[in-house]
């Protein structure tokens, strides 16, 4: 029928090979028609957020982590910046985190990271420190209801933005976390463009911003509120003595925190150069005339050690014997000639953990796996080329401490939580 249909037409029978190309084209056209609008795969549910994330896989189990296959390549962030959604950033982990960040780590990095600012507050004697309220991406309630900048706090959803010059703040946090001492508090590397931040903070400077705890102990001593309690540097060190009573008459505060708090803080303070809690008159070096200490007339008590106190020594309501770090920027680049030794001092013993990971030789390459966790501080040092400095530095601080411990036949204890 289709020939006779051909002869009428006039036209002459097509070919089997002709059929053949004809059929073809009738297939590939139809495989090009646009499917229907209910089954587009590019179209996104009316549902899906539009608003930046910090996506974090799963850090590795232990398991897999000492498991023969290599591992995986040190975790980074990658700002994706989605089609038509502006300057809104998407952030992603790829890789695995490292294991000694935890998932509270890892969550409060993402809520100070890219938490929307909803409030912020002014702290007392501190002019370029900010307190910011803050709510997580895709908190749908959050979106709706009025800040509440105390009730936010209180809830664990605030951060304290500090100074340029504090970024090292972020350093120490991995630091801290790297040598499992986890007494400071999660910090990342961040630039801000809320509308209710002043223009300073806005003005595209990199600041730190650490998170605020929520129930730290301060002293009701107006002049003193820095601390959870009072302590003088001789009172410091006769409780560093062994077998001796730990209670401080009259300080119940101090009595809970055990020495081994005081070992991990000289550690650690030590290897950042941090001398506001235990040597804020800079007794143990000799300071530049522009130092703080001389310019306020503090390095002139040293003749009087019982006019020494500590500061910034810090325990929180729910874990009174456990040491909170803050201010932990510390001098990454204080000489080495002027180490101050004078943070060890009293001290008998450091956490095993530290001392093992300081001995490994592995300090430097630990920090820029965790480093690269964060992407502003990452690209703002110029990554691991200008990291490498900095990283050196520490690690000579540690080779310094560790013959410390050596030549002084120091011991180590066991690690607590």
């Amino acid at each position: 029928q289709a020939q006779r249909l051909w002869r009428r037409m006039g036209l002459k029978s097509p070919t089997p090979a002709a059929l053949g190309v004809l059929l073809a084209l009738a297939l590939l056209a139809l495989a090009h028609l646009p499917p229907s609008l209910d089954r587009s795969p590019h179209l996104q549910p009316a549902s899906s957020p539009l608003s930046p994330r910090w996506e974090v896989a799963a850090p590795l189990s232990r398991g897999q982590a000492c498991s023969e296959r290599p591992p995986a390549p040190p975790a980074r962030l990658r700002r994706d910046q989605p089609p038509g959604r502006g300057r809104r950033w998407q952030w992603r982990l790829a890789g695995d985190a490292p294991l000694w960040l935890s998932d509270d780590d890892l969550q409060k990095m993402q809520l100070l990271a890219s938490g929307w600012v909803v409030s912020k507050t002014r702290v007392p004697a501190h002019g370029q420190v900010l307190r910011v309220g803050l709510r997580a991406v895709g908190d749908t309630e959050g979106d709706t209801s009025p800040a509440d900048p105390e009730g936010d706090c209180q809830d664990g959803r605030c951060g304290l933005i500090k100074r340029p010059s504090d970024l090292y703040e972020v350093l120490a946090f991995h630091l801290d976390r790297v040598l499992g001492l986890n007494r400071s508090l999660p910090a990342v590397a961040r630039r801000f463009t809320s509308h209710l931040l002043p223009y300073s903070y806005t003005n595209g400077s990199l600041r730190p911003i650490i998170w605020w705890v929520p129930d730290l102990q301060h002293l009701e001593d107006a002049n003193n509120d820095q601390n959870s309690c009072a302590l003088g540097w001789l009172q410091y060190q006769e409780m560093l003595k062994p077998r001796r009573p730990t209670l401080v008459t009259g300080d119940a505060p101090c009595s809970s925190i055990p020495r081994g708090e005081w070992s991990r803080l000289a550690l650690f303070d030590f290897l950042l150069q941090v001398h506001d809690r235990l040597d804020r008159y800079c007794c143990g070096f000799q300071p530049d005339p522009s130092e703080p200490c001389v310019e306020e007339r503090l390095h002139e008590k040293c003749r009087n050690p019982a006019e020494l106190v500590l500061v910034h020594i810090l325990v929180r309501k729910s874990a009174p014997s456990r040491l909170v770090f803050i201010d932990n920027a510390g001098r990454p680049h204080h000489p080495e000639e002027k180490l101050n030794f004078r943070l060890l001092q009293g001290i008998d013993s450091f956490p095993a953990a530290a001392v093992a990971t300081l001995r490994s030789g592995r300090l430097h390459s630990l920090l820029l796996e965790s480093l690269r966790m964060d992407r502003e501080l990452w690209e703002s040092q110029g990554g691991a080329e200008g990291l490498r400095p900095l990283l050196r530095t520490i690690d000579r601080r540690a080779r310094i401490l560790l013959r410390y411990i050596q030549e002084h036949n120091l011991t180590v204890f066991g690690d607590s939580p």
